[in-house]
């Protein structure tokens, strides 16, 4: 019983390491799209995850924007590093907690969910950061998060649960 919980252990630590690392190479390579208001973070196609892999995957890409947001030179500071943060991770736990849930539409319910909460807190704080409305904020970060965790991250979703044969459904 003790050999199970440990590798079981060891497997999500090795999950989050390697989402986290994924996420935060994803800011660093396609860093000019990925920051101020008008921006599409490919990296964040990896959030959807979190509804099949939980836990280990909330951890790994709080820890990957926050790396990645940390080591870019085109990151808006502190605010930019917690807030994108905090906004992964309340994002990636509400995804969870929905997705996780048999229900017809809860994936796409959960992904929504995500673009909502990233919308709100990303588009809050950058609108500060980059003294443009709120309101115009809010739809550049809605836009480009329906492209990366809507359709990329919706995509790479259902292209994991295929492999996996719907180990995760």
């Amino acid at each position: 019983m003790e050999n199970k919980k440990a590798l079981v252990r060891t497997r999500s630590i090795a999950l989050a390491a390697v989402l986290a690392a994924l996420y935060a190479a994803g800011v660093y390579f396609f860093a000019p799209i990925s920051f101020q208001v008008v921006q599409v973070r490919v990296a964040d196609a990896l959030l959807p995850l979190s509804i099949i892999f939980g836990p280990p995957a909330i951890a790994g890409l709080g820890l990957g924007v926050f790396l990645g947001n940390f080591s870019s030179p085109f990151s808006l500071g502190p605010i930019d590093i917690v807030g994108g943060t905090i906004a992964n991770i309340v994002a990636t736990s509400a995804a969870w907690l929905i997705g996780r849930r048999y229900f017809a539409g809860a994936r796409v319910t959960a992904i929504i969910a995500e673009i909502l909460v990233i919308t709100l807190i990303d588009g809050s704080y950058l609108s500060y950061l980059t003294d443009t409305p709120l309101l115009l904020s809010w739809v550049y970060v809605a836009a480009g998060e329906a492209i990366a965790v809507g359709f990329g991250g919706f995509a790479l979703l259902t292209a994991i649960d295929r492999v996996f044969s719907g180990k995760f459904a």
